[in-house]
C-alpha cells in the first residue's frame, strides 16, 4: 500500500474547499453492515461511500494511527479500479460501483489495515471528502495481577513521623518529634515577633505625631495665618 506526504496536503486543501462550499457533510464513508462497530482480525470488511454526484469517480484512502495517509484504490464511474502502481487488481482490496454506491472491500482485515477510512470525490474541479469511518480492533483490557504481598503492603498505614510512638526505647522517633515541633513553632514565634515589633513602631509614631500637633501655637484671633489686631488711637 502506497503512502505519500502529498496526500496530507491534498486532504487539507480538500477540507478547506469543502468547508467553504458547505458540502463537507454530503458524503459519508461507513460500514456496509451498519450493526458493526469493530472489525475482527481475518474478517471480510466492506465499506461504502455515497457521494452527492455519482457521475464522478471516488478514491479511497486510509489514515493510520500515526496520521499517515495511504492511497488504496480509485474507482471510476464505470466501476474500473486503479490500485497503487497503476495495478488493476489487489490481493488485499476490492473496489466496485453498485448504483450510486462506491464500495471498498478488505478481503482479510489485519492489524496493518486498522485506521480511519475516507472517500474522496473530484466534482467540478473541487475535492470533496467524506466523514471518516474508524476501523480498529476492539479494545482489550487486562487486569493487573495482584499478589498477597501487595495486598498486605497496601493494608499497612504509614505512620506520621510527628506522632509519638507507643513502643519504648524509640529515641530516633523522639528526636524526629522534637524537630517537628521546632519546625512548627519556630516560624509561628517569628511571625508573632514581627507583628509585635510592627505594633510598637506604630504606637511610637502615633505618639510623636500627636506631640508635634500639640506644640503648634494658635494665633490670637483663632484663625491661622491672620495678623493680630492693633488698636488705633483717635486724636
Amino acid at each position: 500500500m502506497a503512502r505519500s506526504p502529498a496526500l496530507l496536503l491534498l486532504l487539507s486543501l480538500g477540507l478547506c474547499c469543502t468547508g467553504a462550499q458547505g458540502q463537507r457533510n454530503t458524503m459519508e464513508a461507513r460500514f456496509l453492515n451498519r450493526n458493526m462497530k469493530h472489525p475482527q482480525e481475518g474478517q471480510r470488511l466492506e465499506l461504502e461511500c455515497r457521494p452527492f454526484n455519482s457521475d464522478n469517480g471516488v478514491s479511497w484512502i486510509r489514515q493510520d494511527k500515526d496520521g499517515k495517509l495511504h492511497f488504496i484504490v480509485y474507482i471510476s464511474p464505470l466501476s474500473r479500479t486503479t490500485f497503487p502502481q497503476n495495478e488493476r487488481t489487489s490481493s488485499q482490496f476490492e473496489g466496485s460501483k453498485q448504483g450510486s454506491s462506491f464500495r471498498l472491500v478488505v478481503k482479510n482485515f489485519k492489524a496493518q489495515d486498522q485506521g480511519t477510512y475516507f472517500c474522496i470525490a473530484n466534482i467540478n474541479q473541487m475535492l470533496y471528502f467524506s466523514s471518516g469511518q474508524p476501523a480498529f480492533f476492539p479494545a482489550t483490557t487486562t487486569a493487573a495481577p495482584t499478589t498477597a504481598a501487595a495486598t498486605t503492603q497496601s493494608s499497612h498505614v504509614n505512620k506520621d513521623i510527628c506522632m509519638p510512638s507507643s513502643e519504648p526505647g524509640t529515641s530516633s522517633e523522639n528526636i524526629l518529634n522534637l524537630y517537628c515541633e521546632i519546625f512548627i513553632w519556630a516560624p509561628l514565634a517569628g511571625v508573632c515577633l514581627v507583628l509585635l515589633v510592627a505594633l510598637i513602631v506604630t504606637i511610637v509614631l502615633c505618639q510623636k505625631t500627636r506631640r508635634r500637633r500639640c506644640r503648634c501655637k494658635r494665633p490670637p484671633n483663632g484663625k491661622p495665618g491672620a495678623k493680630p489686631c492693633v488698636p488705633t488711637r483717635h486724636i
